[in-house]
């Protein structure tokens, strides 16, 4: 069994390629557990190896289906590759796995908004506290939907500073309309 107990060095000295190293070989290793294909992902991250983690992380929730962590960086690499169907799986998966992550949660949000699936949307957004952006979420989904979105669209119009989200998500609805004042 590979020795990991130069990493925590490594790490600390942001020393990418020696860590690599040491976490591909501990990779390799009979029995190399969920962890080592994890914390290799984050490190080919570190480094800019980008779309390389992908297979290492994918790995990690082989070794280890409740590793919630692993999900939710899996669903951030497949969003970085462009695979917006993906990344929604990983992001579900990893809020059922720990329905406390409001990370995942607005990120299972957002792609599902950008798929298309509004009822989906909305019920990612519950128990998210309301922002500027919950509320585009909300308003986007309901004028989809065909619902009446006027008490959404007052609140999303009511933080001046929010104005531009606003104007945003009242501009990218097929259905709704702009308000003739702001």
């Amino acid at each position: 069994m590979v020795q990991l107990v130069k990493l925590p060095q490594l790490l600390a000295a942001e020393d990418w390629p020696a860590a690599e190293k040491l976490l591909r070989r501990a990779a390799g290793a009979k029995g190399a557990g969920a962890q080592v294909f994890y914390n290799l992902a984050k490190v080919i991250e570190m480094s800019g190896g980008g779309a390389k983690r992908i297979a290492w992380l994918k790995k990690a929730v082989a070794a280890d289906a409740r590793y919630a962590v692993a999900w939710f960086e899996l669903g951030r690499a497949q969003i970085e590759a462009g695979d917006w169907a993906a990344a929604e799986q990983a992001f579900a998966r990893a809020l059922a796995l720990d329905p406390a992550d409001a990370d995942a949660r607005i990120n299972l949000a957002r792609l599902r908004l950008r798929l298309g699936d509004w009822m989906g949307a909305r019920a990612a957004c519950d128990r998210l506290p309301e922002t500027g952006e919950v509320l585009a979420i909300l308003y986007r989904a309901a004028c989809e939907l065909g619902e009446d979105a006027s008490d959404l669209q007052q609140r999303m119009l009511a933080d001046p500073a929010e104005r531009a989200r606003a104007l945003k998500a009242l501009t990218r609805v097929a259905k709704g309309s702009v308000p003739l004042r702001l």
